[in-house]
């Protein structure tokens, strides 16, 4: 997503040439470059204790199923996020937080950071913005994934080790 107009004062930027970062947008009112600005997110492979289960969630109406999901508030870490996103839409505790991987969504302006959550119990308490859930086998989560999608790309990319992103 392109910066057209400075999020300071609302001048509208010019490119000028950084010495060490390139063509950057500026703002004359300011005197100050610009640089991109867009949200962090995170996603999460959330396992059973043991780790042969994958929970998979629906929301919103949509037919497939995805992984659980949701935005870095400002100040928040990442790993933090991370675990409030399964406490808060599925009702679990993490036990442990791994970063897997991330990849830029331009659709949403959005830097995703996957993580592979490991949770203390299977006792789901989904909240008002999941329409379904359900545990899966790993095998299984792999097949029931929202084919073409970020989170199967995640999921198969911690699974096989290659992540292969679909194009924004």
């Amino acid at each position: 997503m392109e910066m057209n107009y400075c999020m300071q004062c609302g001048t509208k930027l010019q490119i000028r040439h950084h010495p060490t970062e390139g063509d950057i947008p500026f703002c004359e009112t300011c005197d100050a470059f610009r640089y991109p600005v867009f949200n962090t997110a995170v996603s999460m492979i959330v396992m059973n204790p043991e780790k042969t289960k994958v929970i998979l969630i629906k929301q919103y109406g949509r037919p497939h199923y995805i992984l659980v999901a949701g935005y870095v508030n400002k100040g928040e870490d990442a790993e933090d996020a991370a675990a409030r996103e399964v406490k808060e839409e599925i009702g679990l505790t993490a036990k442990s937080v791994h970063f897997n991987h991330s990849h830029y969504f331009a659709p949403s302006n959005t830097l995703m950071l996957n993580f592979t959550v490991i949770v203390e119990d299977q006792d789901v308490h989904a909240n008002w913005e999941i329409d379904c859930w359900r545990w899966f086998s790993i095998e299984e989560a792999k097949k029931q994934i929202k084919p073409g999608s970020l989170a199967e790309a995640f999921l198969n990319g911690y699974l096989d080790g290659t992540y292969a992103f679909p194009r924004n």
